[in-house]
């Protein structure tokens, strides 16, 4: 059974302002110059009005030395969440009986 999050999930632009920006002392404007990125840019995931793309999240890995995988995950989980604790017309969506069989051949020779 899937474990529910109560708690909101972290913005990926609170773990950059608080794990990165914070102990180095970087401005947001520096972050965003050293990034190749505008200032606006950075500034909406950083206020949580923005998404980590995968362009994003490559910039993020390679400025911080990171994975791309943590900042997308950062970003799906948040998403994943919000979208769950929204109502929706997801949530009309009825589970369908599944197949007695594997829908997928073996993977035996």
């Amino acid at each position: 059974m899937k474990r529910l999050m109560t708690r909101r999930p972290s913005t990926p632009g609170t773990v950059i302002k608080a794990h990165y920006m914070e102990p180095l002392g970087l401005t947001v404007t520096e972050l965003a110059k050293g990034l190749g990125v505008s200032r606006k840019t950075l500034s909406k995931i950083l206020n949580g009005r923005g998404a980590v793309t995968t362009d994003m999240a490559l910039r993020l890995a390679r400025a911080f030395n990171t994975t791309p995988q943590l900042w997308l995950n950062l970003q799906q989980t948040l998403d994943l969440w919000l979208a769950e604790n929204t109502p929706g017309d997801w949530q009309n969506v009825a589970q369908l009986p599944m197949p007695t069989v594997c829908p997928f051949p073996s993977e035996t020779p």
